[in-house]
């Protein structure tokens, strides 16, 4: 029977809202748990790494949970944790009891009066446009291995979507004649984004190549990219893929699958493509995410400024 006033009851009503109302993805979910249970266990004086929350973690309710307490959680996790690591906790802990708060099971939401802790934005890896070229005409595609790897590539740059999102792509969001490809990005939102020649193009040889390789067997419920066991690509091996060929180019700076979705961005900006654009392809939900790519892109501004300003 739930119990409004308990922590973990609370915790376990909380985490299937976000499921069932928000329809936040498994791995989402999952983070959610795992840095919640961690603050059950701190409130608790419990420790970190039990294999089952005992019986003090139990006896504890959400009303007797005050800042003070949510703070100490903050002091437990620093030197741990990065500051970045630390926001992402205690934005679990105030959504829970903003939650709890609008149920009407507590009268005031206790993580409000504490301060998020202050963590510095990195800017996000850059390749220039030269570079991002070098890379990709550099992966070879004399076998189905290296035409999947330059297809995935190419995807990646073309569209500036997620990892996650590339690897859960299928054949039947590939529209070729209209050059649209159909994501499901995070909260399983769709949009669709356009896809450029050049990745169309590696795609349908790497699809042909596999059809010839694979006549008459089926391969992992329609997914686009497939492993050496014909299952669907991971996000895990799709960066290994990036990081290789990176490497092989001899780049100076890590390279991430991320990093490809930042020069997307950027580069579509410094051509001249308007913010807002950017955002929806991006399927960004707030534009200020989507701004930290106006910080990489400063010389293209100041260039713009000094040619469009009346008096400059």
């Amino acid at each position: 029977m739930y119990d409004s006033r308990a922590l973990l009851d609370s915790i376990h009503r909380f985490t299937q809202s976000l499921e069932a109302e928000k329809n936040y993805s498994a791995h989402t979910l999952r983070a959610y748990r795992k840095d919640l249970r961690e603050f059950a266990l701190y409130v608790a004086g419990g420790s970190e790494g039990r294999g089952h929350l005992d019986e003090r973690v139990r006896q504890v309710r959400i009303d007797q949970v005050d800042a003070m307490r949510i703070r100490g959680f903050l002091g437990h996790l620093h030197g741990r944790n990065s500051k970045a690591t630390m926001a992402r906790k205690l934005s679990a802990v105030r959504s829970l009891f903003r939650y709890m708060h609008k149920l009407g099971c507590i009268e005031e939401n206790p993580a409000d009066a504490v301060a998020t802790p202050k963590h510095g934005k990195p800017l996000p890896t850059l390749l220039t446009v030269d570079d991002l070229f070098r890379m990709l005409d550099n992966v070879p595609n004399a076998d189905l291995l290296g035409l999947r790897n330059r297809a995935l590539l190419e995807t990646l740059y073309s569209c500036g979507v997620r990892v996650s999102e590339l690897a859960g792509l299928n054949v039947a969001h590939v529209d070729q004649a209209n050059g649209l490809i159909r994501v499901l990005g995070k909260g399983n939102k769709e949009r669709i984004v356009p896809i450029g020649q050049k990745a169309l193009h590696a795609i349908a040889s790497y699809r042909q190549a596999l059809a010839q390789c694979h006549v008459g067997s089926e391969t992992a419920g329609g997914a686009l990219f497939l492993n050496k066991n014909k299952g669907r690509l991971t996000p895990r091996s799709i960066a290994r893929v990036v990081d290789q060929f990176a490497r092989a180019c001899g780049l100076s700076v890590p390279v991430s699958p991320h990093a490809l979705r930042h020069c997307f961005a950027t580069h579509m900006l410094d051509a001249g493509a308007d913010l807002r654009a950017i955002q929806e392809l991006l399927g960004h939900k707030s534009l200020s995410t989507t701004q930290r790519y106006t910080h990489v892109s400063i010389n293209h501004l100041m260039q713009v400024y000094d040619k469009a300003h009346p008096r400059r």
